[in-house]
């Protein structure tokens, strides 16, 4: 009689969430994170000098607020959508939807623009069998396509405006350079992959060398992935990128006619982007970063002072509770996932 080889079988401690992401860490990490929010929330309740910002925020509408609530729930599942084509077709819909929700409670309260979130993601993928090399390069891919999205935006409002097609009349600076800047950027993205990989390092380099050399590979790749995946024209994939790029804005849209005082559109969604930049801060969720930015754009651009800071307010708790709360459940689904299946993640990913 022959016996069959067994197949390896990880044991759960093996397929545990590491120590960062344990629920415990993650919670010592929200906290400050709340509490910071309930200190601005507390400076414009109390602070003198700041009653119209309080007026706006006592007259804002539940109805507009709700709206604004379920933007937000659209948009994280649109990166959901946006998570699966980007990783693997193959990887069973209930966990994509999993781990898309987790990376987004995990991104609310880990600083650098949702890397935290990608982090847990790619611990994951790895478990389940996904080569290092791949979760790299369509990491990077996913950054890119998210990202793009409001680049291209940018690029072409800034120009529409700049020809006064759309939009209030503003200034050459306000409008046809970040348009510039965003064409040029998005020409260095697409001209990456041809820099290639770089000569590999030399026998017994050292760890930082390794890193840079795989970090440069990583890059190339990942931006050529990223452009293939466009130019595929997966539905899925394109829908959840500008999806999650539209519903996103449309929450501070929302949230400024829950005030009562909403400037042009164009204004709403140039200055997004270009507010949304302060995120890009190594902050606890963002905090501080994405709220100082937007406003700050906002008003360079002509949105009124106290409306944009109740607006902005508005948007940055629901944009901060949103993917926490749909993103905890998930969570802990996942994390039984792992304990019950623990000897499932040698397949799955290919």
């Amino acid at each position: 009689m022959i016996t069959q080889p067994q197949p390896q079988v990880e044991t759960v401690e093996a397929a545990q969430i590491p120590a960062r992401f344990s629920p415990r860490r993650l919670l010592r990490r929200a906290v400050p994170v709340i509490a910071a929010l309930g200190v601005i929330v507390l400076v414009v309740v109390l602070a003198p000098g700041l009653g119209g910002v309080r007026d706006y925020l006592a007259d804002a509408s539940p109805a507009w607020i709700a709206l604004a609530i379920v933007l937000e729930v659209a948009s994280c599942v649109s990166y959901v959508l946006m998570f699966r084509p980007v990783f693997c077709n193959r990887i069973q819909r209930r966990l994509s939807a999993e781990i898309g929700l987790s990376e987004l409670g995990v991104g609310s309260i880990v600083p650098a623009s949702g890397a935290g979130g990608l982090a847990l993601g790619a611990w994951i993928l790895r478990r389940r069998g996904m080569a290092v090399e791949r979760i790299a390069r369509r990491s990077v891919a996913f950054f890119l396509i998210k990202s793009s999205v409001n680049f291209v935006a940018v690029a072409i409002l800034g120009v529409l405006m700049a020809l006064h097609v759309f939009g209030p009349h503003l200034s050459l600076a306000l409008t046809a350079l970040p348009a510039a800047l965003s064409i040029t950027l998005i020409a260095v993205v697409i001209l990456v992959p041809r820099f290639g990989e770089g000569p590999d390092p030399a026998p017994g380099a050292g760890r930082l060398r390794r890193g840079i050399s795989a970090s440069r590979r990583w890059l190339i790749h990942g931006t050529g992935e990223a452009i293939a995946l466009v130019r595929s024209r997966d539905v899925t994939l394109l829908f959840g990128a500008v999806g999650y790029w539209a519903f996103d804005n449309a929450v501070l849209w929302a949230t400024f006619h829950a005030v009562g005082d909403v400037p042009p559109l164009s204004v709403v969604l140039l200055g997004y982007l270009i507010g949304q930049l302060g995120g890009l801060l190594p902050l606890p969720g963002g905090l501080g970063g994405i709220d100082g930015g937007l406003i700050g754009t906002l008003v360079v651009y002509g949105a009124p002072a106290a409306a944009t800071a109740a607006a902005v307010l508005a948007y940055r708790l629901i944009l901060f509770w949103v993917p926490l709360a749909t993103g905890i459940p998930a969570f802990a689904l996942l994390t039984r996932r792992l304990k019950r299946d623990a000897a499932s993640y040698s397949t799955g990913v290919r």
